[in-house]
């Protein structure tokens, strides 16, 4: 079987994308997709996309880890595949869809920014030395000093797999404080099991945990990361935020054919 496939990128975070409208798509294939999104052996990718229909809103999004599961919202990932959908014809400027964490909308502005509403965040865990809180995925975020140096993969790892999330894991991001709304964000995946160029829920989660725990007063935020330049803004009223949108470019690398 030949599979039509797309490659995008936002702010490096990458991503196979397929049409899987007609529902040819083997996605209970775990193997095949983990292997689609090798870097050695197949088309290499942080994670794999289905853009399926949905009898409501425009389409259905169902993302894939790099290790071929199913997994919980990807917000870099869902600003692509509203990119995709556009290449596709589907939608014009703006898209509902739905996702596993449920209904998102989103608004394309110019050439590649896509702002990708998040869902609302009111439980926040704020602990001594770290915040927890999810975004459509889990998040661990905590400062660090020297980010530039910091041993993301090990230290991550070392986080995502103790026993203060157990056998679901969290993603972890460590953060450095650079202006008062301005922070550098460094991002181990679970699902990736390394450090990621960049992960839209998890700059969400630190925007929303720096400002729930005071370190900026602003809302709205500039998140950057090891693949380019993100930014979320929100409302907040008593510790819920609201109309949290995820801000950045999504791109377009690469079309292919590959024999499955």
């Amino acid at each position: 079987m030949l599979l039509t496939f797309y490659k995008y990128q936002g702010t490096g975070n990458d991503f196979i994308m397929v049409d899987n409208r007609l529902n040819s798509f083997p996605k209970e294939n775990t193997q095949l997709i983990e292997q689609l999104c090798d870097r050695r052996f197949g088309i290499g990718a942080d994670g794999l996309i289905l853009l399926e229909n949905h009898t409501t809103y425009d389409f259905k999004m169902v993302y894939f880890n790099s290790d071929g599961n199913e997994s919980s919202m990807c917000g870099n990932g869902g600003r692509c595949l509203v990119a995709f959908a556009k290449q596709l014809g589907i939608i014009d400027a703006t898209a509902e869809f739905e996702a596993v964490d449920g209904y998102h909308y989103a608004k394309i502005i110019g050439d590649d920014l896509v702002s990708l509403q998040m869902k609302d965040v009111d439980r926040i865990a704020v602990h001594q030395d770290y915040s927890f809180l999810n975004t459509g995925s889990p998040h661990h975020v905590q400062l660090v000093s020297n980010l530039k140096n910091f041993d993301v993969k090990t230290e991550g790892a070392k986080i995502r797999y103790s026993d203060l999330y157990g056998k679901a894991g969290s993603n972890i991001n460590f953060v450095n404080q650079l202006e008062n709304d301005i922070f550098a964000v460094r991002t181990y995946e679970r699902g990736v099991e390394d450090e990621t160029l960049s992960c839209g829920t998890g700059v969400t989660a630190v925007a929303i945990a720096m400002h729930q725990t005071g370190k900026t007063n602003n809302n709205i935020i500039d998140l950057n990361v090891e693949g380019g330049k993100l930014k979320v803004q929100f409302d907040v009223d008593n510790a819920k935020y609201t109309n949290v949108f995820l801000i950045g470019p999504a791109t377009f690398v690469f079309e292919g054919i590959i024999e499955i």
